[in-house]
C-alpha cells in the first residue's frame, strides 16, 4: 500500500473540525453501485448544500487532497481503497419554481437523485427531461458529466448552477448559465479539471404538460431501456461512444458479450455494460476493460475511451 497522502498536520485539522462525523476505515463498496472498492481512510457525508460548502472550503483551504462522490454511478473505485479524504454528497433537497404560463425551473441541491428529480418533475406534468428518469447518479455527477441519453442531454435542461470554485486565490460562489460549462460529450470544463469548481445545486427548465402524458413517454422509456440495457449491478455504460459508433456494437462484432473475468462478465445483452456476478473486484473490472479496448482496437483500429473514472489508489489496486 502506497504511503497516505494526507500529512499528520492536516488530519489533526480534519479530526478537529469534523468531530464525531469523521468516519474511518469506510468500506467504498457501499458507496459504488458495482459494489466494489476497499477502505477510505478518511469519509465524511454532507447531508445539505450548506454543509457541502463549509466541507469543501474547509478542504480547499487546508490544502487537503479530497474526492467529492455523488451516487457511485460512474466510477471504479481501487480495491486497495482511496487515500485521499473522500466526501460524500448526499445533499438532496429539491424544490420547484414558478416561471412563466410556458415553462417552470425545478431547483436541486446536487446530491439529489437525478432520476428522481426527473419523476417528481413527471408526477407535476413537467416534460423535457423524460430522457433522463432511468440514469442513475446525482444531480451535480449529471451537470459534470454532461449526462445524456435518447439523444438529449444536460446542457439542453440546464438554466442555472450554482457553483463553488477557487478564483484569483480565493473562494468564491458564482452562478453559472450552461455557456460557462464548455459542454461537450460527455465532457465539461469541471470534468475536464481545467476548472477547481464544485456544483452545490442546479435549476433546469421544463415545459408545461399533463402527469398522464410525461408519465407515459417515462414508461416508454423504461420499456425500451428493460429491453436493450440489462439489469444488476453496473456502472453503467463502460464506454464512450466513438464518433459515428456505437460502443456496445463494437464489443458485440469484435465476439466478446459475455466474456467474463472472475465475477465481473460483459453482459450477453449489451456489450457496454459489465456485470457483478456474485464477488467482482476492481482489479477484474480492470483487466476486463484493457481486454476490450485492446481486442476492439486490434479489429477496428479503434481505441475505446472510458466513460467511467478510476478512483483511489490503483498503485496496487
Amino acid at each position: 500500500m502506497s504511503q497516505p497522502i494526507i500529512s499528520k498536520l492536516q488530519i489533526k485539522a480534519i479530526k478537529s473540525f469534523f468531530g464525531d462525523s469523521l468516519r474511518t476505515d469506510e468500506m467504498m463498496s457501499r458507496y459504488s453501485v458495482m459494489q466494489v472498492g476497499g477502505k477510505a481512510d478518511y469519509l465524511v457525508i454532507a447531508e445539505n448544500m450548506e454543509e457541502l460548502e463549509a466541507f469543501v472550503s474547509f478542504l480547499w483551504d487546508e490544502e487537503i487532497p479530497f474526492l467529492l462522490l455523488g451516487g457511485g454511478s460512474n466510477i471504479l473505485i481501487s480495491d486497495s481503497g482511496i487515500r485521499e479524504f473522500v466526501l460524500v454528497n448526499q445533499a438532496k433537497k429539491i424544490e420547484f419554481l414558478e416561471q412563466d404560463d410556458d415553462s417552470i425551473l425545478i431547483w436541486a441541491e446536487s446530491g439529489a437523485s437525478f432520476g428522481n428529480l426527473v419523476r417528481r418533475a413527471g408526477s407535476k406534468g413537467l416534460s423535457g427531461m423524460e430522457w433522463a428518469s432511468g440514469i442513475p447518479g446525482t444531480v451535480g455527477g449529471a451537470v459534470v458529466n454532461n449526462a445524456g441519453a435518447f439523444g438529449s442531454n444536460v446542457a439542453e435542461n440546464l438554466y442555472m448552477a450554482d457553483i463553488l470554485h477557487i478564483l484569483d486565490d480565493s473562494i468564491q460562489r458564482s452562478d453559472w448559465s450552461v455557456d460557462k460549462f464548455g459542454y461537450d460529450y460527455r465532457h465539461s470544463l469541471i470534468k475536464s479539471g481545467d476548472k477547481q469548481a464544485v456544483v452545490l445545486s442546479a435549476t433546469f427548465r421544463l415545459d408545461r404538460s399533463t402527469p398522464e402524458a410525461v408519465k407515459g413517454r417515462i414508461s416508454e422509456i423504461a420499456e425500451v431501456r428493460q429491453t436493450s440495457q440489462p439489469s444488476g449491478a453496473s456502472l453503467g455504460s463502460m464506454f464512450k461512444n466513438p464518433p459515428g459508433n456505437y460502443a456496445g456494437k463494437l464489443i458485440e462484432e469484435a465476439g466478446l458479450k459475455g466474456t467474463r473475468v472472475g465475477d465481473i462478465q460483459i453482459s450477453t445483452d449489451h456489450g457496454n455494460f459489465f456485470l457483478n456476478r456474485g464477488q467482482a473486484t476492481a482489479a477484474d473490472i480492470a483487466d476486463l476493460i484493457l481486454l476490450v479496448q485492446d481486442q476492439v482496437y486490434e479489429k477496428f483500429g479503434i481505441k475505446l475511451e472510458l466513460e467511467i473514472q478510476f478512483i483511489g489508489d490503483w498503485k496496487q489496486g
